[in-house]
Formats: structure tokens, C-alpha cells, sequence
């Protein structure tokens, strides 16, 4: 099945995936106009209010350089809508989307059918993610366009899966949209995630070492410094699965060799994730592939020039 129109003005076949306090309009902004499709989740706009503004300044800016570059005009962008039952945001923050046409939606934690209905109502398509074949039908079964296969190894709320085992699944029943995560951080791993059955490859961590991140500048360096070996996979902070960064666990005085596991269903998403997230970093285990603080920009261009090289060495 082929991609939606929408994905047509993609200068490399990459989704940035939506961070928690990270990613605000500076750097989805950079994100789609180097060609990929730049997220952000609704929650990160605070309060309630600021989502408008924010949806109205990246509608701007993007009509501003689709008129100042028709030759290359800007990849779409998403937003991250958590369908948890503590998100006491979502009926807001989808009304303030259907305002702005947003024309990706990027659900998590939860497949709500009216959610897709309503997305689909204003011309916009839905992207779920997943960390199984269970919850992945599921979320097709409600209306859900597309899959985000969110495997071992992807930063923040990540899946026990390979990726090549998970992707195999999917493919044998689904041929609609599939996007891969876990541990992408270059070029060849783009190439990869195509090979093994995707569509697109949905990359979270590279984009954390960037001049446009909300992050604090020893987050950055972290992620530059940092290595597979230094993500740690626990429950302990939201009650969720995810990974972290072992030195920011070990600086907020625990051992993360002795964390609690937590159950999601006794936790507040909303409430446990501003510790988490802010303190306790998040990121995945391609971080070894990242060797410097740059712009979106030079990031975007960097994995184009290794996808172009890896595809050379295959001849494709």
C-alpha cells in the first residue's frame, strides 16, 4: 500500500517522534523544513491555551517557507495526543487541533475510535503506537491509519520487541502505513528499517543533542557522552516501560540497579511524568551514533547523507 499524499514532500523517509517537555515549535519547525515530519505532543504546551498559539506559529512558519522555497517545500507535521484516562486535556486539545487542520496525529497510550473519526473528519490521518501485535490490532481495528512499531532499544516509553521480529508480524496481516522505532540514529538504520518491511523510521533521541531541544545542556551532553550500555529499561517512573539515562537516575539519588517496578494501571500518567521526564532523562540506545550539540537542520542532513551512502554500498 502506498504511503498517504501527505508523505510526498518527505526529503527522507524519517518521522521525528514527539518528546515530552523537548520538542516544542523551534524544532518541529526546523524538523519539517529539512524535509521530515516534525512532532510534538499536546501536553507539552502549557497551559491548554498556548496550544492554539503554538499550532498558529508553526502554521506560519511553514506557510512562510513553502512561499520562500516552492522548490522544496516543508515535510507535515504531528501532534501527540496520550489517550490515557488521567489526560484530562484531550477533548480540548483535539478541538484545538481540528481548529488548525492538523494533518498527523500521533496517539499513544490508549486507541479511541472517536479520536480517529474525528481526525479523519477534518482531513487528517492517525498514527498509533504500539509495542505488540495485540495492541496493534486493536488500534486498526479503531480507526487508526497507520503503526508506530515501538521496539527494544527506543527512548522514553519503549517495548521489549525486535524490531525485525515485530515488523515481520505486522507485515503478515497489515499493508498500511508502518513505522519502526528503536535505536534508529543514522542513515543506515533509515535504510534498514525500510528493508525490514516500514515505511518510515521514527527517530526520538538524535534530535535531543540539538540547538532547537528544550533540553538543559547537560541533557545534551549526556546523549553525545552517552551509550548503549548507559540506558536503563524500568518502569519505576511512570508506571510504564521505559528507558533512561543511567547517570541522571544516579544523580537524582537512586540506584538504578534497584528501582521498584510499577503498575500502569495504579499510576497517574499526568502526575508522574513531570518528575520522570524533567529529572530522570529519557533516551534510546542509538545514542553511541550521536557526537555533537547541532542544529535540526545539519542533524536531518547528516542522516540523509548516510542514508544516500548505505543505499550506494547496496547498489539500490
Amino acid at each position: 500500500m502506498a504511503l498517504p499524499p501527505l508523505f510526498d514532500r518527505l526529503a527522507l523517509p524519517v518521522v521525528a517522534s514527539p518528546m515530552f517537555i523537548l520538542s516544542a515549535p523551534e524544532l518541529v519547525i526546523a524538523q519539517c523544513t529539512a524535509g521530515i515530519v516534525g512532532s510534538f505532543p499536546a501536553l507539552n504546551a502549557r497551559p491548554q491555551s498556548q496550544l492554539d498559539e503554538w499550532l498558529h506559529q508553526i502554521t506560519e512558519a511553514l506557510a512562510a517557507h513553502d512561499s520562500a522555497h516552492p522548490d522544496r517545500p516543508s515535510a507535515p507535521y504531528a501532534v501527540n495526543q496520550i489517550v490515557h484516562r488521567s489526560n484530562d486535556r484531550l477533548d480540548a486539545d483535539v478541538a484545538t487541533c481540528a481548529k488548525w487542520q492538523v494533518p498527523i496525529v500521533i496517539t499513544s497510550l490508549g486507541a479511541r475510535e472517536e479520536l480517529n473519526t474525528a481526525v479523519h473528519g477534518w482531513g487528517g490521518i492517525t498514527l498509533h503506537d504500539v509495542i505488540d501485535d495485540r495492541f496493534a490490532h486493536k488500534a486498526v481495528e479503531k480507526g487508526a491509519d497507520g503503526l508506530i512499531l515501538v521496539c527494544a532499544g527506543a527512548g522514553g516509553h519503549a517495548g521489549r520487541l525486535n524490531p525485525f521480529a515485530f515488523t515481520q508480524e505486522v507485515r503478515r496481516w497489515f499493508d498500511g502505513p508502518l513505522l519502526l522505532s528503536g535505536a534508529i540514529a543514522n542513515g543506515g538504520a533509515i535504510l534498514a528499517a525500510q528493508a525490514a518491511g516500514a515505511d518510515l523510521a521514527y527517530i526520538g533521541s538524535p534530535f535531543i543533542a540539538t540547538a532547537e531541544a528544550h533540553a538543559v545542556p547537560a541533557y545534551k551532553d549526556a546523549i553525545v557522552a552517552g551509550h548503549a550500555a548507559d540506558i536503563v529499561y524500568t518502569s519505576a517512573f511512570t508506571g510504564v516501560h521505559g528507558n533512561y539515562l543511567r547517570g541522571s537516575i544516579v544523580a537524582a539519588g537512586l540506584d538504578p540497579d534497584a528501582l521498584p517496578e510499577r503498575d500502569a494501571t495504579t499510576m497517574d500518567f499526568a502526575a508522574s511524568t513531570a518528575k520522570a521526564w524533567k529529572d530522570i532523562w529519557g533516551a534510546g540506545q542509538g545514542i553511541g551514533a550521536v557526537d555533537a550539540v547541532v542544529p535540526a537542520a545539519t542533524r536531518i542532513a547528516a542522516l540523509a547523507e548516510e542514508y544516500q551512502a548505505a543505499r550506494a554500498r547496496l547498489s539500490l
